[in-house]
């Protein structure tokens, strides 16, 4: 029984074996058909798409080929109109050049005519010619005869008498040109000059020793002059410039003949009393930045100026001091104006001469730097500005001119001249220069000045319109008795060397400083 069931199990799973091999033949069978057909359905879409493709690329290039075509025969027309066109101008050309040849042809026969002409009219002139010729040495013989002098010596003779006479005709002639020619350049020198004179307009400039500080209330004295004086003091002392606080209802007075000086401490009351902290420190730094701030505009001042002009291509250092020139005067005159007022009388002046008015109103700008610098050496200011200029690669008619309008150097160029004229036109106003202020400010230059070469001293500042003179000296190069000794003969130097009215009083400051930082 087991067996049986065991045999039958067998068979089963062979009979399974079998049905599943058959099935899975059946299976590949079925797919490989389906395979197939999908593969010949798909080659044949493909050719179809490549039929379709074809005929699309036979299409365009056919297309191309009939645009190519066009645009040949489009470039082969444009050829052909061209080259007939050409071959017209060629033809009017070739007519033209065949008449040109015609009427050269005529010209020539006509010239041929001409000359044969000439020469048969040639052949009778030079028969008459010997026939002259005859003539003449016949009669030269007959008048050498006559005067018993021979051709050659009466040829001398004749040129001596007509060479007197020239010279005696040309020296009158050349004596009558150069009284013209005199009378001729001085109305035209008077022209040019009256002509620049009123075609350059300017101001008339005063200068002043004393600047004007409006306050809003008296109470604002009392700050300034702070506690026992010693804001003024501080004050006085940053600056040079003397403070006057009277009774001047809202005023202070600001004494000084250096402009620069007066300014800052203008601009520095003004920063002050805006502010409302007004201390011996906050005194100091106020008028340090001030300082900084005024030789900022000062440059301001200076290229403004070239700009105004139209002068280019000027040294910084050069601008510089021309900044400086509005805050120096000569004569009363502002340095600056009559500056501005000489380079535009040089302009006009060189352009009705027919010189070159740029050079002109360069050499005119800067013909008073020498005026200006910062340390001013035992120089004339012209060669003093002339060297400045030479230094700063001036051109060299613009140094000569610079120099030479003192007369200390020799003129060399027709530039040099103008800028003399010029300056003493506009130095020759009515109402441009005052004599008085010009002495008063050289006289406090001079005060200062023989301050400051002792040894030890710092700083100078000539203050109450000349009457006092306050010296500051380093407290680490000069002691106490140092200082009274240089008061001593300071006094002693300026009673011989120097011509004042009145008296001076000479101050000398020594101050002592301890600074220390906490941090």
């Amino acid at each position: 029984m087991t067996i049986l069931t065991t045999v039958s199990i067998l068979a089963l799973i062979v009979v399974s074996v079998i049905a599943l091999g058959l099935g899975i033949l059946i299976a590949g069978t079925i797919m490989r058909r389906s395979i197939v057909r999908k593969s010949q359905h798909i080659l044949k879409e493909t050719i179809s798409e490549a039929e379709v493709l074809k005929k699309e690329k036979i299409l365009q290039a056919r297309e191309k080929f009939l645009q190519l075509k066009a645009e040949h025969e489009n470039y082969v027309s444009e050829k052909n109109s061209k080259l007939s066109i050409a071959e017209n101008k060629l033809k009017q050309r070739e007519s033209a050049f065949s008449q040109k040849a015609e009427e050269l042809q005529r010209k020539q026969n006509e010239v041929n005519a001409i000359r044969d002409n000439l020469s048969s009219q040639l052949e009778i002139l030079t028969k008459k010619q010997a026939e002259l010729d005859k003539s003449y040495k016949q009669q030269l013989q007959q008048l050498e005869t006559i005067s018993g002098m021979s051709a050659h010596e009466a040829k001398v003779q004749l040129v001596e008498t007509l060479k007197t006479e020239a010279q005696a005709d040309a020296q009158a002639y050349v004596k009558e040109v150069m009284e013209e020619a005199k009378l001729t350049a001085g109305r035209e020198a008077k022209k040019v000059v009256v002509q620049s004179i009123q075609r350059t307009a300017t101001e008339v400039a005063i200068e002043n020793a004393v600047s004007v500080f409006p306050i809003e209330s008296d109470e604002i004295k009392g700050r300034i002059i702070g506690r026992e004086g010693r804001n003024i003091r501080a004050l006085e002392a940053a600056t040079g410039i003397e403070i006057i606080v009277d009774d001047t209802p809202e005023a202070i007075i600001l004494s000084g003949f250096d402009p620069v000086r007066r300014e800052i401490a203008r601009l520095s009351l003004h920063k002050l009393v805006t502010d409302g902290r007004i201390h011996p420190a906050r005194i100091e730094e106020v008028v340090a930045k001030t300082q900084k701030q005024i030789e900022q505009e000062i440059i301001e001042i200076g290229k403004r100026t070239t700009i105004d002009l139209g002068i280019h291509g000027m040294h910084h250092e050069l601008i510089r001091l021309v900044g400086r020139m509005k805050y120096r005067s000569s004569y009363g005159q502002n340095l600056l104006q009559h500056s501005k007022e000489v380079a535009n009388l040089a302009a006009t002046m060189a352009a009705e001469l027919g010189l070159n008015p740029k050079i002109a109103k360069r050499a005119a700008l800067l013909h008073d730097i020498g005026k200006v610098p910062d340390n001013e050496p035992e120089l004339p200011h012209a060669v003093l500005g002339m060297k400045l200029a030479e230094k700063y690669k001036e051109k060299p008619e613009v140094c000569n001119a610079i120099g030479s309008h003192h007369d200390e150097v020799e003129m060399e160029s027709l530039i040099s001249p103008i800028i003399q004229v010029c300056d003493a036109i506009s130095g020759a106003r009515p109402g441009a220069r005052r004599e008085v202020v010009e002495s008063y400010i050289k006289r406090l230059n001079d005060l200062e000045e023989l301050a400051l070469s002792y040894p030890g001293v710092v700083k100078t500042y000539a203050i109450q319109a000349g009457r006092e003179l306050r010296v500051i000296v380093g407290s680490e190069k000069i002691t106490d008795a140092e200082a009274e000794q240089i008061s001593h003969d300071l006094s002693k130097k300026i009673q011989t060397e120097m011509t004042y009215p009145g008296q001076i009083k000479i101050t000398v400051i020594r101050e002592t400083r301890a600074v220390a930082y906490a941090k």
